[in-house]
């Protein structure tokens, strides 16, 4: 017991001597001073020293060069229309690469309905559905300017349109409340609008398109919705092949049995 106590009252004297800190400090190895020393020594200086005041102008530089890439024949072409489509008959080119690798995902929700043809309604389907609640946040896939915000009651409801620098124009309908106005510039990621269940629609969901040149392109074949990633950084766009999704997932085993090949012996 004494020797504990004793212990105790040792502890406390150390670390009352460690807080004095000016009069004792911890013991450095003797081979510190030589190490710093030969440290210095070997630095030499920088040609071009940063500046603090230099950070605005190199900001200002940043901003500058995003402003300018949503400029150009990309971002007025075909730009002033009230449609979701504005490029009407223009030809669309049979193949194209498209930079995807800047991809944010709109809103986690899972797959609620896929591209394609629906029998029940005898219509296409020109998008996908992610699942969300309303009033939740839906976010740009890419950088790029806003063409569209608009309603349409029987269709996309409240619906904006987003054109990028990769040539590719998304499309975000059913939507609650819009936070961003036509021509506002955004970055990847940035809040756009709130979701909803506006126009034709059966409940409460995102309803997401990807376009190349109005030409709607399954967006499973440039997402992996699942993981909310591009299946490459790449997508090579091929006018032939645009509804079709793709999967990277292992192929399933066969299970189909064949008959067997072997001659069956027969009893004589």
């Amino acid at each position: 017991m004494y020797q504990t106590a004793k212990t105790v009252i040792a502890s406390i004297l150390m670390l009352a001597g460690l807080t004095a800190g000016a009069q004792r400090r911890l013991p450095l190895p003797e081979a510190h001073d030589s190490q710093h020393s030969s440290l210095i020594a070997r630095q030499t200086p920088a040609a071009n020293p940063f500046k603090i005041e230099n950070n605005k102008l190199l900001l200002d530089q940043v901003k500058a060069r995003e402003e300018a890439s949503m400029e150009g024949e990309l971002f007025e072409a075909y730009w002033n229309s009230e449609r979701v489509n504005p490029y009407g008959t223009a030809a669309v080119p049979d193949r194209a690469d498209i930079d995807v690798s800047e991809y944010v995902t709109p809103t986690p929700g899972h797959i609620t309905s896929n591209y394609g043809y629906r029998p029940r309604f005898r219509r296409n389907h020109y998008g996908i559905d992610l699942k969300l609640q309303v009033g939740d946040t839906v976010r740009a896939a890419f950088s790029g300017k806003v063409r569209l915000t608009r309603y349409e009651g029987r269709g996309y409801g409240y619906y904006v349109v987003v054109r990028h620098p990769n040539g590719l124009e998304t499309v975000y309908g059913h939507l609650s409340r819009f936070l961003v106005k036509p021509d506002q510039v955004v970055k990847a990621g940035e809040p756009i609008a709130l979701g909803g269940n506006t126009g034709r629609s059966t409940g409460a969901h995102l309803h997401f398109e990807t376009r190349y040149m109005g030409m709607p392109i399954n967006p499973a074949a440039i997402i992996d919705f699942e993981n909310g990633v591009p299946h490459k950084d790449v997508f090579a766009f091929d006018k032939s092949s645009v509804s079709k999704s793709v999967s990277y997932a292992p192929r399933k085993k066969s299970t189909r049995k064949y008959a067997s090949t072997k001659k069956r012996r027969t009893r004589r």
